[in-house]
Order: C-alpha cells, then sequence, then structure tokens
C-alpha cells in the first residue's frame, strides 16, 4: 500500500474551483514531482495535505489512515520545507533546530542529538553558533530544509526548496532528498526547475488550472521514442515556407537561413518519420535550398510541460 493515497481531491472558493478530481500516490522511498504554472493547484494540494487548508471532498490516506481519522497523528509523520523561510533571523542555527525541536516534545539530549544530525546534514555545523541573519541565501534554504526534517518524518513536502540557492546549496540539498528517499521516506517535490525534476522523480504529475493533466511514470510520459528531427535550411523563401506547409514547424529564421523541426506524430513509426524527411529534403531541392544541419531533437520534459500547460505568461 502507498505511503499516501489522495483520491479526488476537491477544493473551491466561492465561484472559484481551486482543485477538482485530483488524485495521486506517493510509495516509501518514491520522489513524486509537482510541476505545473503559478496558481495551477499545486500549493493548495500541498496545503490540504499538510493540514493547513481543509478539502471540500476527496480523501487523503497516510499510512493507511484517513487525515481526518487521526490528524495529530498523522501531521506528525509530515515534514514541510516551505517556499517561504520558515526560520528566524535572530536565533542562531542551533537555537532554530531547538526551538523547533521543542515544539516538537524533544528535549534533553535526544534534542541536543537532533541538533547536532540536522546541522551536519545540512553542513551548517561550523555555524551553529551564528545568526541566521548572517547567513547567506544558500545556508539559510539548508536551515529551512533541516527545520523541516528535524522529526524524521515519513513523508516530506518539499516547496521550490533551492529556489535561488547557489550551485553548491542547490547540489547538497538534492543529495539530501536522495539520501531521504534512499531511507524510505517519501517525498513531493515541487519545483519549477525541469532539470530537477528529471533528475530526481521517477513519477511526475503536471498541475494546471485545479487539474492534473499528466500523472504517471516519467519515462513513460515522456515517450523517449518521441524524438524530432531537427534542420537548418540554407535558402530560405516564403515560397519554401509555403511549398513546405504543414510538413514542418519553422523555428528561428536569419535572413535566407531556417531551422524547421519535424514532429513525430504519437504512435508513429521510425519508418513514417524518414518517409517525411524524404518528402521535405525533396521539397527543399526543388526550391534550390539545401540542409546543412540534421539531429535528433528529445522530447523533454519541458516540451512536455509547455504542450499541456501553453505558453501564456502567468502571474
Amino acid at each position: 500500500m502507498s505511503l499516501l493515497q489522495v483520491r479526488n481531491l476537491h477544493k473551491r472558493y466561492g465561484d472559484f474551483v481551486a482543485l477538482h478530481d485530483v488524485s495521486f500516490e506517493v510509495d516509501r522511498g518514491e520522489i513524486l514531482g509537482f510541476l505545473g504554472p503559478n496558481g495551477a493547484g499545486k500549493t493548495t494540494a500541498m496545503m490540504i495535505l499538510a493540514g493547513l487548508k481543509t478539502k471540500d471532498g476527496g480523501e487523503v490516506i497516510i499510512d493507511g489512515k484517513h487525515l481526518e481519522e487521526d490528524p495529530v497523528h498523522l501531521k506528525r509523520l509530515m515534514g514541510v520545507v516551505p517556499q517561504e523561510l520558515a526560520i528566524y533571523p535572530d536565533l542562531t542555527g542551533e537555537e532554530n533546530l531547538g526551538f523547533f525541536g521543542s515544539l516538537y516534545g524533544y528535549s534533553g539530549a535526544d534534542l541536543k542529538r537532533r541538533v547536532a544530525e540536522g546541522l551536519a546534514r545540512v553542513g551548517l555545523s561550523e555555524f551553529a553558533t551564528q545568526y541566521v541573519r548572517a547567513y547567506s541565501g544558500g545556508m539559510k534554504r539548508r536551515l529551512n530544509f533541516a527545520v523541516g526534517v528535524l522529526h524524521e518524518p515519513q513523508l516530506v513536502i518539499l516547496d521550490e526548496p533551492t529556489v535561488g540557492v547557489d550551485p553548491q546549496s542547490r547540489s547538497h540539498l538534492l543529495d539530501c532528498v536522495r539520501d531521504l528517499a534512499e531511507k524510505g521516506v517519501g517525498i513531493i517535490y515541487c519545483s519549477h526547475y525541469m532539470e530537477e525534476i528529471e533528475a530526481m522523480c521517477r513519477r511526475v504529475a503536471i498541475f494546471d488550472h485545479g487539474k492534473i493533466l499528466a500523472y504517471g511514470p516519467l519515462d513513460e510520459l515522456l515517450d523517449r521514442n518521441r524524438s524530432d528531427l531537427e534542420l537548418q535550411v540554407q535558402g530560405w523563401t516564403p515560397a519554401m515556407a509555403e511549398r513546405l506547409g504543414e510538413r514542418v514547424t519553422v523555428g528561428d529564421v536569419r535572413g535566407d537561413s531556417a531551422v524547421v523541426t519535424i514532429s513525430r506524430v504519437d504512435g508513429s513509426a521510425g519508418t513514417n518519420l524518414t518517409q517525411r524527411l524524404s518528402e521535405v529534403i525533396a521539397l527543399v531541392q526543388a526550391g534550390a535550398g539545401q540542409l546543412s544541419q540534421i539531429h535528433t531533437k528529445e522530447y523533454t520534459l519541458e516540451r512536455m510541460f509547455l504542450e499541456k500547460t501553453g505558453r501564456r505568461l502567468r502571474d
């Protein structure tokens, strides 16, 4: 049984539907990637899971129990690392962890041990007695992470944990996330960084307008066989563009040079792609043009994301 099961989750604010029929699961030791434009519903879903908002419908089942059955116990099984820093700048790193640890009921030697382990986990042991206001942005992010997992939760919600940090801090935080997963912790990883999702997550959920538009194993969603061909055409003219019609997608055009793409449609075989390439080459040559480059363009997570959610700018 999955550590977390979310079934048909629904949330409404007046006439605005924030979540509609949202379902997903997180297994123990799994990192599930959350993707979506601003306002897509990701944060609402995470806040409901964390018990910070009430749902209007659906089920949230953690470790086999419905969230409303025993909310206090089930919330203790969760750790939340929010996008906004939830640490106190006028306390030291050690004092921050000690304060939050005491809220979980830890004291004495146990609390001291957890604080020391937390600081070591995120590489802040030598800065333990330094006030957080003097920390760099990356150090604050790492401390924020340490606070969220101090109580050794079974399920962790990470909301943009690496936003705005230096490369070294990002690498360290990603290693910390992988380490949690290797220890059997289930993780929801919400990020706008596609490369992090591709590197970290076996499954992803893409949100928009309160719905999940795509959900499942990343390899299946991307369909690694769905590679397109990108061609560099010399001698490009408007007449050639008209002649090629819908056979290609025209990209960057500079003078008499253009980049065009022949897309593999869903379910098309490699032979069909080769046939369309032959047609395009013949039409380019008939228009006194020539191909200077041909290379394969993989179907990436970013391409799929933009296809699902569109290119319109979001606030």
